[in-house]
């Protein structure tokens, strides 16, 4: 039986507020669409997380079996200042304020995303298209909007009338909100003079003659909304209905839910099936957020060069730690809870290396044992099937890191498994560690070099047991244990782990 069969998901989907089953529109092969970065500045660890959580959706989709394309944009126009109708593009603003060409904003901060998410070990999507070099199909889906009169031009920009679509159908569904309440409390805005309602929303802007970029339509020279573009390129992509939709839980209103609106307006159909919202990072119990000065990057977590961090942590190590919660979950950064996440990412690395060395040897299957390891791999598979489980899939592998640890004691032996058993519990256990959560090994510095120095240094210990000088013996193992070496004497020889 394929994998897929065997562990059927359950995923938690936004639009109807329960769990359910997750069946694919095209069977064996899943659309998955996630609202990238507006690259104008450095991206920040709250995206991160957030494509974090759809990086291992998107693997562990693929793991058992299913054909994934993954869609993962680029912002590189029309996201406006407080996620409003007013103010300047965010990216001419930077542009302006740097005294450079919007396009070398957008390369800047483009290949900062990319090599940061290299440093976590991110798959790449298998499209990830730019809102610019879609201009013209979000000028044609304009079009259509005006055309199903769901939408009007005026003095050269164009907006969304809500109102009307909600006559027809229910805008807010995604979110819980109700028109009446939005047309309550809506911001009063420069532009409210030109919109029938205040909760409308621009899907083409007319440039100021002050405006950076501008691209030609048929409404004057202007630039596409900011929702526009992923129900653009969301449905170019993976068709007009598709499986997955991904992001942030801050993007559930308004950016999702116009996405809604803009895709049933101009296609009449509901564009997604499943809703999936990755939830917020907070910092020692509070909001991460510039003003409250506990917003930091992802390099300055790197180096702990930051007031709040004791030290550096690793990128495998804060990964590690992101896979501790549940992505609709808080996550909550702290240096007790970093360093002790190091501990786990340790332990559980050192579990891989022994899996690694672990050969099948013939004897008497250990029925009770073989029964056990079958059930904690169904665990692994059942945990993460479940709404994508990481924090459950983790302690399935701590179980299995326990049974690696007693293999490499000689508590158990790898012939009380059957081949076909052991195959599978190794398989799994690397699998899941590289291929589903996208860890792997990492040692800081030359480890040639430093395996090497502290080999010399057993030498010299063993020589100098032999020679009776126990002082020197003992100094040696003190000494390399107070800097994070600590050795331990076997049958075999001196071994060492380090912290």
């Amino acid at each position: 039986m394929a994998l897929k069969d065997k562990y059927p998901i359950t995923l938690y989907n936004t639009l109807t507020k329960k769990k359910e089953a997750f069946e694919p529109i095209h069977e064996d092969h899943v659309g998955m669409y996630v609202c990238g970065p507006t690259v104008y500045s450095n991206v920040h660890l709250g995206n991160v997380r957030t494509f974090m959580c759809f990086d291992v959706i998107y693997r562990y989709l693929m793991y058992l079996g299913y054909k994934v394309r993954y869609v993962r944009n680029i912002t590189d126009v029309g996201h406006l200042e407080n996620d409003a109708d007013e103010g300047e593009d965010k990216i001419a603003k930077k542009a302006r304020l740097e005294e450079l060409e919007p396009m070398e904003i957008v390369q800047q901060y483009t290949n900062d995303f990319h090599d940061v998410l290299d440093q976590f070990n991110f798959l790449s999507p298998s499209i990830e298209p730019s809102a610019t070099g879609h201009i013209m199909e979000q000028i044609e889906m304009v079009e259509d909007l005006i055309k199903n009169d769901l939408a009007y031009e005026v003095n050269g920009s164009v907006y969304f009338d809500v109102a009307k679509y909600d006559k027809k159908h229910s805008y807010g569904k995604l979110s819980g909100r109700k028109i009446e309440e939005l047309m309550e409390s809506g911001r009063m805005l420069d532009s409210q003079d030109e919109k029938r309602n205040k909760i409308d929303f621009a899907i083409w802007k007319k440039a100021s003659p002050a405006h950076i970029m501008r691209w030609n339509s048929p409404w004057g020279e202007g630039f596409p909304g900011w929702h526009l573009e992923c129900t653009v390129m969301s449905t170019k992509y993976l068709g007009e209905t598709f499986d997955i939709h991904g992001g942030g839980m801050d993007l559930v209103f308004p950016h999702h839910e116009c996405e809604i609106a803009q895709s049933v307006g101009s296609t009449g159909k509901e564009p997604v099936k499943y809703w999936l919202h990755s939830n917020m990072l907070t910092v020692n119990g509070q909001k991460m957020s510039k003003s409250l000065g506990n917003s930091f990057l992802p390099n300055e977590l790197f180096t702990g060069d930051h007031k709040i961090l004791d030290r550096g942590y690793s990128p495998m190590v804060v990964r590690f730690f992101m896979l501790q919660s549940h992505y609709s979950s808080t996550l909550d950064f702290s240096n007790d809870a970093l360093t002790a996440a190091e501990k786990g990412f340790k332990r559980l690395m050192e579990g891989f290396k022994i899996s690694k060395a672990l050969t099948h040897e013939n004897g008497d299957v250990n029925s009770e044992l073989e029964e056990k390891v079958k059930a904690t791999i169904d665990t692994l598979f059942i945990t993460m099937s479940e709404d994508f489980n990481t924090a459950k899939g983790l302690a399935a592998l701590f179980e299995i890191t326990t049974m690696m640890n007693n293999f490499k004691a000689g508590n158990i032996k790898t012939s009380d498994l059957s081949k076909a058993v052991f195959d599978d519990l190794i398989n799994h256990y690397q699998g899941f560690i590289v291929e589903v959560l996208g860890l792997q090994e990492e040692r800081e510095g030359d480890t040639e070099l430093v395996d090497g120095v502290i080999d010399v240094l057993i030498k010299i210990r063993q020589d100098a047991k032999a020679a009776k000088n126990y002082a020197l013996s003992d100094k040696i193992r003190d000494d390399l244990k107070a800097v994070g070496v600590t050795l331990k004497d076997g049958k075999e020889g001196t071994e060492y782990t380090v912290e």
